[in-house]
């Protein structure tokens, strides 16, 4: 059965609304064990790039040629939280400040936001919708999820010639057998989330992790 192809709804809505700048907010990167969380912001413009839909449904060459369409033709703010922010605050807090930190990078301060998921960082300095499966459903939410999947696989591949062994540049930091492997033969680096449990295990085999 074919996926439900994201369209303007929501974007309209909040126009009829009286909202002028409205983006979509997503995030990747919430499962790996190692890397940063990245999130990105969208504004779509009056051009929008024919096939866009959920990243998670096209290919590396389509979510590569969409990435720069998108960045030509809207604006995008690309943001991070650091492998220290995701151990010192939590995976989810850590997510919602890279989104926080990527609608503030904006050019034109949004009145309104499209968050995928169903909690809306507490941060955001306007009003906001959260949209459960919203790369789904929200052109912009798509858009964001895009060009987010595209610059976190960047940093990805970049670290997996500083840190060779760990398969990064095609596991992109997700607990694969391969990279679960890599870490018990070649260790923990300092891109690893050691508030992860394989990586914490790994490094403390002594200690249990409370529930």
């Amino acid at each position: 059965m074919d996926r439900p192809c994201p369209d303007f709804t929501h974007e309209t809505a909040a126009l009829a609304r009286g909202h002028v700048c409205i983006a979509g907010v997503d995030e990747v990167g919430r499962g790996p064990l190692a890397g940063p969380v990245t999130a990105a912001a969208v504004v779509l413009g009056q051009v929008i790039p024919a096939g866009l839909r959920d990243s998670k449904t096209l290919t590396p060459a389509a979510r590569t040629r969409l990435a720069a369409e998108i960045m030509a033709s809207a604006d995008v703010y690309i943001a991070h939280a650091t492998v220290a922010e995701i151990d010192t605050l939590n995976i989810l807090r850590a997510s919602h400040l890279a989104m926080e930190r990527a609608v503030a990078g904006l050019r034109c301060p949004p009145d309104f936001v499209l968050a995928d998921g169903h909690l809306l960082p507490a941060g955001l300095l306007c009003g906001a919708a959260a949209i459960v499966k919203g790369d789904a459903l929200c052109l912009s939410i798509a858009a964001a999820s895009i060009v987010a999947k595209v610059a976190r696989d960047a940093i990805m591949v970049d670290l997996a010639q500083q840190h060779p062994g760990y398969g990064w540049e095609v596991n992109a930091g997700y607990p694969t057998p391969g990279h679960l492997t890599a870490l018990l033969n070649l260790g923990v680096t300092a891109w690893h989330r050691r508030s992860f449990r394989p990586v914490h295990n790994l490094l403390y085999q002594d200690k249990n992790l409370t529930p």
